[in-house]
């Protein structure tokens, strides 16, 4: 099977870098799925989750709070804002900024702050969502994780 070089970095680190088969991306316009050899196009992605696929491992999930995606046919570079791995989204912090946000959605805040409480909102929704993904005992290692990621780190 073919694949596609992913080159994935937030604001302050390396998040994945490896060949892989499929990238599914929260692009502006929708969920947007990679494959090699796609047309050239760059998007802004929204809050949601990213998807890597290689060939014969597991699946893996990341939480980005938006960022821009730039694909071309033999490569896709994803720059995000922040990212997450389903393993180091911090459950209980992240159910309680849901908890947060709806709670201060439901008292009727002013206008001006209620965009920023959905921001929060969806993106507490996006990380509890890539948190459901995980194993138990499960980290990635070898080709493409980071360092900082690896077994050893």
């Amino acid at each position: 099977m073919s694949t596609i070089r992913l080159d994935f970095v937030s604001q302050d680190h390396l998040v994945f870098s490896d060949d892989v088969n499929e990238v599914i991306a929260p692009g502006s316009e929708g969920t947007l799925g990679i494959l090699p050899r796609h047309a050239p196009l760059m998007t802004v992605l929204g809050p949601g989750e990213v998807i890597v696929r290689r060939e014969g491992q597991t699946e893996l999930y990341f939480a980005v709070s938006g960022g821009w995606m730039e694909v071309r046919p033999d490569h896709v570079t994803i720059l995000a804002r922040t990212a997450e791995r389903a393993e180091e989204i911090d459950l209980t912090r992240a159910e309680a900024a849901k908890a947060r946000a709806e709670q201060l959605l439901a008292t009727g805040a002013p206008r001006e702050e209620r965009v920023g409480l959905e921001m929060a909102l969806r993106r507490s929704q996006v990380r509890l969502k890539v948190a459901s993904h995980r194993r138990r005992g499960w980290r990635p290692s070898g080709p493409g994780v980071a360092e900082e990621f690896s077994e050893e780190g």
